[in-house]
């Protein structure tokens, strides 16, 4: 693939915590296109959260190339920062505030003019399902409806590429449904989607290729179709037993 439609590209990835005797990661390589909905699996353990965080810019990585949309993470900060979204597994917001407030306040952050602002905020609120909530504080809110919150907060300034860690845990049917197909309509206008999480039959859904990461390399890398065709499995599950010999635990 050519860095030009590389979404992601890591090139002879290193990384590894300091004072563990052995790396996360040696000469890791992963190529993601843009406009992807691209799965990242594995058993607890594997790597999943760390890579996530190596591609992010959250941990720096010792020896190789980790580039967004071409630009070098380590180079180019700055560039790099306004490319993507992060939906993270841990709420990322004040609690205190309401969700029209959160959102100002991080798309003052993303650099958003006020009346930018004020575009974004009422039409996540309205797509999203908050707007009847805007002004009320977020810490009163239930589990799936920060979530939503979460997720509107990664999308304000319209990122090119968005990194989801377990989006959907904890939330009711009609919030995963409601989050998946939002997910679907982004990809649909060009986001390119990074994703991981515990719910099998959610990335069934959402995923078009996947990579399967196991004790910090990949073992599969190719179209969730292909993987299932190749490999006699009639879903994710199963394909991810046969491949990694192990149950996906939370």
């Amino acid at each position: 693939m050519e860095q030009m439609n590389a979404a992601v590209s890591i090139e002879d990835l290193s990384f590894g915590y300091k004072g563990q005797p052995r790396k996360n990661f040696t000469h890791l390589n992963l190529q993601i296109k843009k406009g992807d909905r691209f799965g990242i699996f594995g058993p607890n353990g594997a790597g999943k959260t760390t890579l996530i965080n190596l591609m992010t810019g959250l941990l720096n990585y010792e020896t190789g190339s980790v580039r967004l949309s071409g630009y070098e993470i380590k180079n180019h900060k700055k560039n790099v920062n306004r490319l993507f979204g992060f939906v993270p597994q841990d709420f990322s917001f004040y609690h205190e505030l309401s969700p029209a407030e959160n959102l100002g306040f991080f798309g003052a952050w993303a650099g958003l003019t006020k009346q930018q602002i004020q575009h974004k905020i009422t039409e996540l609120l309205e797509i999203l399902g908050l707007q009847e909530v805007r002004n009320k504080p977020v810490h009163k809110f239930s589990g799936g409806m920060k979530r939503r919150v979460n997720l509107a907060i990664s999308v304000m300034h319209e990122p090119e590429i968005l990194f989801l860690d377990e989006p959907t845990v904890g939330v009711d049917v009609q919030t995963r449904h409601a989050i998946i197909n939002y997910l679907k309509q982004l990809n649909d206008k060009g986001t390119t989607l990074i994703y991981t999480s515990h719910q099998l039959h959610e990335a069934e859904d959402l995923c078009e290729n996947i990579a399967l990461i196991d004790e910090g390399r990949i073992i599969a890398n190719n179209s969730l179709s292909s993987l299932l065709n190749e490999h006699r499995q009639g879903g994710l599950e199963g394909l991810f037993l046969t491949l990694t010999g192990k149950e996906y635990r939370d």
